[in-house]
């Protein structure tokens, strides 16, 4: 049975500086998005990082200093992808990892707000391992029985990965073939922060790094308090920041009810 969409998906991919989602930035960014009638939107921009580009990373897309020197800024180009984004779930390809965490830091970073409200994630990535262990190109011939031309190319990435997602749905009837079950499938629903710093277990937000592993955000910040602070002057994600901010900003408000 083939995917149905009840609202578009926007398959994005990213090449960046680095892997470091605090840190790096994007120099590409590509997103396709697939309307519930299999008509397809696609944008593509290359982008000014405003900062150097190492060559390691331009070994693996191939995006040199040069070509971006006259690309806007992230700052520049923000409304427009936030607006391009309006209204849809998300997949990629590692996406929920690194793709979508990166991407927000960037939008944080020029004071614009992506709400993960109301959306769902697909990661193609999460559905390949759990049943082929490969990389996405190994996943495009497998799945596709077709060859990935200009790998580490945004736009051919975005778009391998939606052909492999429409090819999963068909090959493994236990995806279902909606975005909700799918997520379900793979259990991405319940995302606290992209960085996976805390996470949901029965409900119920817990820290999942540190000497604080296993308990929940709520009873660290009432038994010491002063972590909140050693977070926010840490480097961990914009993303995770705000988060935690929240957290503590709902029990706080409960403890004054």
């Amino acid at each position: 049975m083939p995917l149905q969409l009840n609202r578009p998906l926007a398959f994005i991919d990213l090449e960046t500086t680095g892997v470091n989602i605090s840190a790096d930035r994007i120099v590409e960014i590509a997103v396709v998005k697939v309307l519930p009638d299999e008509t397809k939107q696609v944008k593509r921009k290359l982008i000014n990082p405003q900062m150097p580009i190492p060559a390691g990373a331009t070994q693996v897309h191939g995006i040199t200093d040069e070509m971006v020197k006259d690309a806007p800024t992230f700052k520049q180009v923000a409304n427009e992808i936030k607006q391009f984004l309006e209204g849809c779930d998300i997949g990629g390809y590692n996406s929920n990892r690194f793709d979508i965490p990166l991407l927000i830091e960037e939008f944080l970073r020029v004071g614009i707000n992506f709400s993960e409200q109301g959306r769902k994630f697909v990661d193609v990535q999460k559905v390949f391992h759990m049943m082929e262990q490969r990389t996405l190109s190994a996943a495009y011939k497998f799945y596709c029985n077709k060859s990935l031309e200009d790998a580490h190319s945004a736009e051919a990435d975005a778009t391998a990965t939606w052909e492999v997602l429409e090819a999963q749905v068909l090959r493994y009837p236990q995806l279902g073939n909606t975005v909700e079950s799918i997520v379900k499938f793979t259990g991405e629903d319940d995302i606290v922060d992209f960085a996976r710093r805390f996470i949901k277990v029965n409900g119920v937000e817990i820290f999942n790094f540190g000497k604080h592993k296993g308990k929940p955000v709520t009873q660290v910040i009432k038994e010491e308090p002063q972590y909140y602070d050693w977070m926010m002057k840490g480097d961990f994600a914009m993303d995770t920041k705000q988060k935690f901010t929240e957290i503590l900003n709902r029990t706080l408000l409960k403890k004054d009810k």
